[in-house]
């Protein structure tokens, strides 16, 4: 068998039984089941990819993935994560927002920005523009209300265990990244500096702007400094600037993403936890840390 589609359930909401295993596995004229973790993720070895359509229908709707990967180099040695929505819960930009009285009307661009309807940059700078004069505490009470995705130690800790370089590259901003990433583990983090007088925020944000081609290049960079072909490399998102990295990333994931990802990218996580990342690289549950 040169493939695998590996299910994970929604562990908080539903089991992978093996009434479900069986069910997709006759659809996709599968070998003997591998269980990763019990009633949460299992392997089922194909020959070929299965149709998605197909595997969806035999899941009848239940909140349970189907990722399918090749066998061979399964398991990944570069890990490249966007931040918010998917390392962590919400949109740090939004929250920010929330104390000048504005997260209503920002985060509505912010929606339309990582739905790809609107131009990244240009969206970053207008959102910024309006918290000119906020002062810097704000940034403090933002940290207190970000909360870490479940599963985000977890994925990190094991790759980075199993030899894996992980990159925390946002759209966001370095005074959350660097937390994030020292909270979390990852090897290094890369974002766009928010700009201030010492007090306040100016309203503008410290050229150049990191975005959608800029974390393809990290992605591609990493790889090359590492002498890894993009074949070994991973990256996780769910907005319109993280669709480059994910289409070039040897196993790329869309995660609980925005339409125009979901529908674009290979593989995606619509229901699932972080962990469900490393179950796609075939990890069982005991060798999970965290």
């Amino acid at each position: 068998m040169r493939h695998v589609i590996t299910l994970i359930a929604d562990h908080a909401v539903t089991s992978l039984t093996p009434a479900i295993i069986a069910r997709v596995r006759d659809v996709v004229a599968g070998g003997e089941p591998v269980i990763l973790s019990p009633g949460e993720a299992a392997d089922i070895p194909v020959t070929a990819v299965p149709d998605k359509d197909a595997v969806r229908a035999a899941l009848g709707g239940a909140p349970i993935d189907a990722i399918a990967t090749a066998v061979e180099g399964r398991r990944k040695s570069l890990l490249i994560a966007d931040m918010d929505s998917t390392i962590v819960t919400g949109e740090t930009l939004d929250e920010l927002a929330d104390f000048a009285g504005l997260k209503e009307r920002i985060s509505g661009i912010t929606a339309r920005a990582m739905n790809g309807e609107l131009d990244f940059k240009a969206a970053l700078r207008e959102r910024v523009a309006m918290l000119r004069g906020l002062p810097l505490d704000a940034l403090d009470k933002t940290w207190q209300r970000v909360r870490l995705t479940e599963g985000a130690r977890e994925l990190v800790a094991t790759m980075r265990a199993h030899g894996a370089y992980t990159a925390l590259i946002s759209g966001g901003f370095t005074f959350f990244t660097g937390r994030v990433a020292a909270l979390v583990g990852f090897d290094m983090h890369r974002s766009n500096v928010l700009v201030d007088d010492g007090a306040t925020l100016t309203g503008r944000v410290a050229e150049p702007i990191l975005d959608r081609d800029s974390k393809l290049k990290t992605l591609t960079r990493l790889a090359t400094e590492r002498g890894l072909p993009m074949s070994a490399t991973l990256a996780v998102g769910d907005g319109a600037n993280d669709l480059d990295m994910i289409r070039a990333a040897g196993l790329g994931i869309a995660f609980h993403a925005k339409p125009i990802v979901a529908v674009e990218a290979r593989a995606r996580v619509d229901h699932a936890n972080l962990r469900a990342l490393l179950f796609a690289q075939g990890y069982r549950r005991e060798e999970i840390i965290g």
